[in-house]
């Protein structure tokens, strides 16, 4: 297993902040913010995989890419960026050595708070 920055969705999470999608929430809101298995096959129904993509940091190439197993680090619940998840997905990011993830979730994280002030 060889997890990478999937970089197409971090440039879609930037924009997305960018945009004003963004829901700040605090990290135990994580748990209730993410989305169901259900709503992820919605959503990879209505939208396809690619897209289904762009909402995790995280991307394993030796996995099919047509398979959830692919996709790590969601960063939202598939209509806004989460704060709550970008925190969840930076603290596991780190506990597990994904240090590039990490830290684009961390900067991710400032560019959050700063568009808040």
């Amino acid at each position: 297993m060889a997890i990478e920055l999937n970089r197409p969705a971090l440039e879609y999470a930037r924009s997305l902040v960018r945009d004003g999608k963004v829901v700040r929430d605090e990290r135990d809101d994580w748990s209730e913010a993410a989305p169901s298995a259900d709503d992820e096959n919605r959503f990879i129904d209505q939208h396809g995989w690619t897209e289904f993509s762009h909402w995790h940091l995280g991307i394993d190439k030796s996995e099919n890419r047509e398979t959830k197993k692919a996709y790590s680090f969601p960063f939202g619940d598939l209509r806004s960026v989460r704060r709550s998840g970008v925190i969840s997905g930076e603290s596991r990011a780190g506990q597990y050595d994904h240090d590039e993830i990490r830290d684009e979730l961390r900067k991710l994280l400032e560019l959050i708070d700063a568009d808040s002030d």
